[in-house]
């Protein structure tokens, strides 16, 4: 069978709960008429590059499914009526992609680098400044360029 990579953004008002009962309804679906979903991820509320149906975030989840091109057409259908759904996406892949996908491993990145507080103090060589020195005070910016 075809394997797919599906999202949908379903809109920043709808409750996590919700988005889990519409995955849940859309995996009953899928299995109902023949296929699998082998994959399950919730990105999360995140900021969309621009405004979609005067929605600024959106709930995001990705699908990993095995199945026939069908079952496709059949949860896309019932994403365009339910209002809840502000976008959707299939892409027919080769492969599924083991493991955490590529926007799990960014937010695991970033959490890493970011570290416990996040402040820009925290970095290495000490205080906001960094190793450019202390600032020299107003009136000598005002007569070093002068005399350069």
């Amino acid at each position: 069978m075809p394997l797919y990579e599906h999202v949908f953004l379903a809109r920043q008002d709808a409750s996590a709960q919700q988005v889990e009962e519409f995955t849940t309804q859309i995996t009953g679906v899928i299995e109902g008429l023949g296929g699998k979903v082998t994959k399950t991820e919730n990105w999360g509320v995140r900021s969309l590059t621009y405004r979609m149906n005067k929605n600024r975030k959106a709930h995001f989840m990705l699908l990993n499914i095995d199945a026939p091109a069908a079952v496709v057409s059949e949860i896309e259908r019932q994403e365009r009526i339910n209002e809840d759904i502000i976008r959707y996406l299939t892409v027919r892949v080769d492969e599924l992609e083991e493991g955490p996908s590529a926007m799990m491993r960014k937010t695991e990145r970033d959490r890493d680098e970011r570290g416990g507080g996040g402040f820009r103090g925290d970095r290495e060589g000490g205080g906001f400044r960094g190793d450019r020195g202390p600032r020299r005070p107003r009136d000598e910016d005002a007569t070093a360029s002068v005399e350069e």
